[in-house]
């Protein structure tokens, strides 16, 4: 049996890296004393090293973490290598991978209940030991100019979802603008800290995986508190993988682009 599973996930593997050709990613490791964060960097055709460009940092789902600095990619990776989307939008683009014994966030397993009380537990405890070099990698690409700290942007998907409600909330002044897709976040604390964050939050209409009532109820928090740039699109037909068709918006990147610290 062991050989058998071992033998598909080589073909998992393989189909992988022939299906997508990744080799654009450079593969780097972030440490900071005895910890480490993988991460794969796509920079913008014709980088001028002198020059601060844009940066998105995306966060991956709990399925794609790991160690190899290649699973991160599955979903979205192929979307920032699309030469209209570089040509109009040159940024850089960071994928950072999390280890499978961590999350993006601290957060209760139980990420079907939409109670009030599960809901209050969320984004109230520090940041997990990935989202920490997260922030700090970020911080090191501003700090020596790389990135522009006016225009640092953050995205992620289910788990990735959480952790960028979750990163927003501790650091509310810090990005110019955040999609979190099929993620859920403590909407009373969300509405306070981070109201004035431009936000384009996605979800599937039936997603058995993380219930879309929270993102409902917080679009609706922020709209109440006087969000002047928050957005939220449900698709009827969508389950968990709402992020195929967020990553199909034509209006994600114009609208994510239009906002600068």
């Amino acid at each position: 049996m062991k050989k058998i599973t071992s033998f598909l996930i080589l073909l998992i593997s393989l189909h992988f890296s022939q299906a997508q050709d990744f080799s654009a990613y450079q593969r780097q490791l972030f440490i900071r004393g005895t910890d480490t964060l993988r991460y794969r960097i796509l920079y913008p055709e014709n980088y001028k090293k002198r020059k601060s460009y844009p940066l998105i940092v995306f966060l991956h789902g709990s399925g794609e973490r790991g160690n190899n600095n290649e699973s991160q990619l599955l979903h979205g990776g192929d979307l920032f290598l699309k030469d209209s989307l570089r040509n109009q939008f040159p940024a850089i683009v960071i994928f950072p991978q999390c280890p499978d014994d961590s999350t993006w966030s601290r957060f209760p397993n139980h990420h079907r209940d939409t109670s009030s009380a599960f809901n209050a537990m969320l984004n109230i405890s520090d940041l997990t030991t990935p989202e920490r070099l997260v922030k700090q990698l970020i911080d090191s690409f501003s700090e020596n100019k790389i990135a522009d700290k006016k225009r640092l942007y953050l995205g992620g998907l289910s788990l990735g979802g959480f952790g960028t409600y979750d990163l927003t909330i501790h650091y509310p002044a810090f990005f110019a603008a955040i999609f979190p897709i099929c993620g859920m976040a403590n909407t009373a604390l969300y509405t306070e800290k981070a109201v004035h964050v431009p936000i384009w939050i996605f979800h599937g209409a039936l997603d058995n995986t993380v219930d879309p009532q929270p993102d409902r109820n917080l679009i609706k928090a922020l709209q109440s508190a006087g969000a002047k740039n928050a957005k939220y699109t449900e698709y009827p037909n969508a389950n968990h993988d709402s992020w195929d068709s967020a990553f199909a918006e034509p209006d994600l990147f114009p609208w994510l682009f239009s906002f600068k610290k």
